[in-house]
């Protein structure tokens, strides 16, 4: 199963618009997980207790880890973020806050080793710019996750950058990144 992650939050959303070329490409049934109809929540004082206590018992039968064993069981894992003030949006933050569960999707090893436990071959991570694109504060984070914490061995970085700058045609780049996918 296809997990889309999509943390788009405009209708016309150009990040979303390459996201499903991508899905389309791919060729596969998937889920689409839209994070501000999810709307996932910060983790408050009690809510991170409540959460704590369940994961120490073993107990992730809580509704509260629906989220993270979607993300674990998914085979593949596109997820969309337009590039907004060096990083993407504040929901998907949100949404990682809320999957990385130790027990679901990682554990640690005797000397304190991260073992990833996410089934998904590859994460594609998805990102529009209206300029120059830096992948450190993106992809670079989500990269670091996917490869050294949640056992996904393969990250992929699709963009299409300097959308809103004077001089460059938004359609023209969104449409010859489509195609070179």
């Amino acid at each position: 199963m296809i997990l889309y992650v999509n943390s788009c939050v405009r209708a016309q959303s150009r990040t979303d618009r390459i996201a499903r070329a991508v899905l389309k490409k791919l060729g596969e049934e998937y889920t689409e997980l839209y994070l501000p109809d999810e709307n996932p929540e910060p983790l408050s004082e009690s809510r991170h207790e409540k959460r704590t206590k369940l994961i120490e018992s073993g107990d992730f039968s809580d509704d509260i880890f629906r989220l993270a064993k979607q993300f674990a069981q998914a085979e593949k894992i596109v997820i969309s973020a337009p590039y907004w003030d060096l990083s993407f949006p504040s929901i998907l933050k949100l949404y990682i806050e809320n999957i990385f569960v130790t027990g679901i999707v990682s554990e640690y090893s005797s000397d304190g080793i991260p073992h990833g436990l996410c089934k998904a071959d590859e994460l594609i991570y998805v990102t529009t710019s209206g300029g120059p694109y830096v992948p450190d504060y993106g992809f670079g984070y989500i990269k670091e996750l996917a490869q050294h914490y949640l056992g996904i061995p393969k990250a992929t970085l699709i963009k299409a950058e300097m959308l809103d700058v004077d001089g460059f045609d938004a359609e023209e780049i969104v449409k010859k990144t489509i195609s070179e996918l």
